[in-house]
């Protein structure tokens, strides 16, 4: 019960109300940064998302809802309209309580009353939020409010941050309080971070949903239905992995909506924070048309950021000359990222739900890879023995001389070779050593970064 000293499981709070009343904007807020798209568009946010967090002393679970919209309100589909009702309405089955935020400056309409009834039918305590209440723009909001027999609303301004405290001194009954663990050397392994990319349309919001075994992400039969990066914690054989499904993305020339692009951007910043990207691709169009342009762009950026990829062939139960595919598919890879080369390629139909756990296993293998370090010793042992087998070449009639060699750092394997001319080690060469390196430790798929420097071996005496 509220106010009670016994400690409480962790309290969810469900932010629900009307498209574009600024339910992802209080998101943000409350997340400590911007975590969920925000545009002047209603029905930006079409799937829930949830996160974990500690907001002026408190500690609780907060979830984004889909807007729920009335009749009047445009939406692309039917289908999509009822998909994001549905996953609203199962936010507010979860939920411990909810806030319902309502637009101050708009005030409340027919609908809001509606959503008021449906609201108090679920048995949960419910706060009133009214909105946009920065400066005198929220007094018919306010006063319209009182009417919705909610209780006393409160008065916030979630863009500009105002009114927060209030509106934390009504939650502060229902859930914990912060609270400030002692430093322990038994560290809990962090979350295996692993995003889902690829080109719209392609399956990747339905192989989240066979992954954790329920309809979690919205899915429709044309592409642009996920916007948001939305973050989904899972089990796998006992390790905590974060699924991350992106908006498909497209080439930037046909990227014409303020909407999709920023779309796009979350989906390329969830790149640069991710561990290992499984880059999604539709399995049952041509083989010549099975990789595009983008695809090898998607993997480059991937690449480049020096993440772990693998490709998944998607509604593989379509696919009629299964060998002349991943034959397509191998050449392709190896000819463009001869830098990552021993990219697993898996696949899978996300829709049946085939050939999932071969998927996962690859991803755990690439992780142990992606994290794999290599003692001094033995890497000075490899290089003694790639210099025999191919010595370094001679530059204006003086031979340079690798001296020494160590790793600096893994996520990616990361390696520095000390030498003399250090700038003038041909790329052929490096590209010899990469590919021993890769060889040698069974380091497939990942990308291996190796520099050289100028610099006296320190063991030398």
């Amino acid at each position: 019960m509220p106010g009670s000293d016994i400690e409480r499981p962790l309290a969810t709070i469900a932010i629900v109300g009307r498209p574009n009343v600024g339910k992802s904007t209080l998101f943000n807020r409350f997340v400590g940064k911007k975590l969920a798209l925000v545009h002047d568009q209603p029905g930006m946010t079409r799937d829930r998302r949830d996160t974990e967090v500690d907001f002026m002393g408190l500690h609780f679970r907060i979830t984004d809802t889909p807007g729920l919209s009335d009749a009047e309100t445009p939406h692309l589909s039917v289908e999509l309209d009822k998909g994001m009702r549905q996953q609203s309405l199962t936010a507010l089955k979860e939920a411990t309580l909810v806030l319902f935020v309502i637009d101050g400056k708009q005030g409340c309409t027919p609908y809001d009353y509606e959503l008021a009834d449906l609201l108090r039918r679920q048995g949960k305590p419910v706060f009133v939020v009214v909105n946009k209440c920065e400066g005198k723009g929220g007094y018919q909001g306010l006063a319209d409010a009182t009417t919705l027999g909610l209780g006393e609303p409160v008065t916030i301004s979630a863009e500009h941050g105002l009114g927060l405290s209030d509106l934390c001194d009504l939650l502060e009954p229902y859930v914990q309080k912060t609270v400030d663990h002692e430093w322990s050397e038994n560290k809990p392994i962090k979350p295996l971070q692993v995003a889902i990319l690829g080109r719209p349309n392609v399956g990747k919001s339905t192989l989240v949903n066979s992954l954790l075994g329920e309809d979690r992400q919205l899915t429709a039969d044309f592409p642009g239905v996920t916007r948001d990066s939305i973050h989904l914690s899972w089990q796998y054989n006992d390790r905590t992995i974060t699924l991350v499904d992106t908006a498909g993305i497209r080439r930037k020339s046909r990227i014409d909506q303020s909407v999709e692009k920023l779309a796009v951007m979350d989906a390329e910043r969830v790149v640069r924070f991710a561990e290992i990207v499984v880059l999604v691709i539709d399995g049952s169009i041509p083989c010549e048309e099975l990789i595009e342009k983008q695809d090898l762009t998607l993997a480059a950026q991937v690449i480049e950021e020096g993440r772990g990829l693998i490709f998944a062939i998607n509604k593989w139960d379509q696919v009629r000359e299964p060998k002349k595919v991943l034959d397509h598919l191998r050449h392709q890879l190896d000819k463009n990222f001869a830098q990552a080369r021993g990219i697993a390629c898996v696949p899978i139909s996300a829709l049946k739900g085939r050939n999932l756990s071969p998927l996962m296993d690859e991803v755990l293998k690439l992780e142990k890879v992606w994290n794999q370090r290599f003692s001094t010793a033995l890497l000075n042992k490899w290089l003694s023995a790639a210099i025999q087998t191919h010595a370094p070449p001679t530059i204006s009639g003086r031979r340079i001389r690798l001296k020494y060699m160590t790793q600096v750092k893994s996520r990616p394997p990361t390696f520095v070779v000390f030498c003399t001319k250090s700038d003038d080690v041909p790329d052929s060469y490096q590209r010899y050593l990469v590919n021993s390196l890769r060889k040698d430790f069974d380091m497939p798929g990942v990308p291996i970064r190796l520099t050289f420097r100028s610099s006296a071996n320190p063991y030398a005496a």
